[in-house]
């Protein structure tokens, strides 16, 4: 997920197959956070922390609207 629009065209698989929550790995993105798209999903990742890191490893959750109002925190 690391090339550009990589990020939209999970969304968009997952509107497709109906998936609410959607598990991803090797996403190669750097620190930890949580990004909010525009079509609404939201995807908290977590990387490499260490300054300088390559862009290698990495894990996401992809969370369409419905499965956000479910997750406390």
């Amino acid at each position: 997920m690391y090339e550009t629009g990589r990020t939209v065209q999970v969304a968009q698989e997952m509107r497709n197959y109906n998936i609410s929550l959607l598990g991803l790995c090797e996403t190669r993105w750097l620190q930890a956070g949580q990004l909010r798209l525009t079509s609404g999903e939201t995807l908290i990742y977590s990387g490499h922390t260490e300054e300088g890191a390559p862009h290698t490893e990495g894990v996401a959750l992809m969370l369409a609207p419905e499965a956000q109002r479910a997750l406390i925190g």
